[in-house]
């Protein structure tokens, strides 16, 4: 299978699995990749979910040229006639939080993976690039987007404008990641993370991401207007007083996202 999925402790962890090359993206793993996107947000057993690549060499290299051939429809037809998207990120908008484990290179559309992941780290042999500029074309799934909001302006058209490769200790200085562990401690790591996260009341966890995500592009004004709305929503959850009540009686919280 070109995608692996394994779910525990609410936090289901994606390896694409094409490690001979490079974890590159062909027509049966983007399939799978849209799958694995609807999962993601409608298995309630999910809370986090956590995305790496096989092997030590490779994160993903973007598509798989020598598999994905150019589409024969056009793009209104490709737009407009279809009910669901090609897109490599279709379906991948959810409120639950993403983290990428970058295990070697992280090319193209794999760093545009990586880009939608709320949080990112990184092996020490981890290499990021968008390099579609060298080719006549551009990054298609976010890229253009997704870099500035994550590294500055300035530090995204370095990059993208150049298509030049950045190591992980340039990631992590311009922000690209969070942190750098080493390669046998990369997912363990991802995981604990994510184990922390999952064990947070669900619905606070959402709530957080999506007012991140709107905030970004609302005036401070109206961003903390949105923010008390959200705040007095989750109010009277039962999770809100399962929490105030576990901490009253020195014993972890159940949460039930309720």
């Amino acid at each position: 299978m070109p995608l692996d999925i394994t779910v525990e402790d609410h936090v289901a962890t994606l390896t694409l699995n094409r490690p001979e090359a490079m974890n590159s993206i062909d027509p049966e793993m983007r399939a799978e990749l849209h799958a694995a996107w609807r999962r993601i947000n409608e298995d309630d057993s999910i809370r986090v979910a956590v995305l790496t690549g096989a092997g030590d060499k490779a994160f993903c290299t973007g598509s798989d040229l020598k598999k994905t051939m150019p589409p024969k429809e056009s793009f209104a037809e490709l737009a407009f006639g279809r009910p669901h998207s090609d897109h490599l990120l279709e379906g991948l908008d959810t409120d639950k939080p993403l983290i990428c484990a970058v295990n070697g290179y992280a090319m193209g559309g794999g760093m545009e993976i990586a880009l939608a992941c709320d949080i990112r780290i990184a092996s020490p042999n981890a290499v990021f690039a968008l390099s579609e500029v060298r080719i006549g074309s551009i990054p298609g799934a976010g890229g253009t987007q997704r870099l500035p909001r994550a590294v500055g302006g300035s530090n995204a058209m370095l990059m993208l404008l150049t298509g030049d490769r950045i190591d992980a200790a340039e990631a992590l200085r311009i922000g690209l990641v969070s942190k750098v562990v080493p390669s046998d401690e990369l997912l363990p790591a991802a995981r604990a993370i994510a184990r922390r996260i999952a064990k947070n009341a669900p619905l606070s966890v959402r709530a957080i991401k999506r007012l991140v995500h709107q905030g970004m592009d609302m005036p401070l004004p109206a961003a903390l207007d949105h923010e008390r709305y959200v705040f007095g929503l989750l109010r009277d959850t039962e999770d809100r007083i399962e929490g105030r009540l576990a901490f009253q009686e020195k014993r972890p919280p159940v949460y039930k996202g309720r």
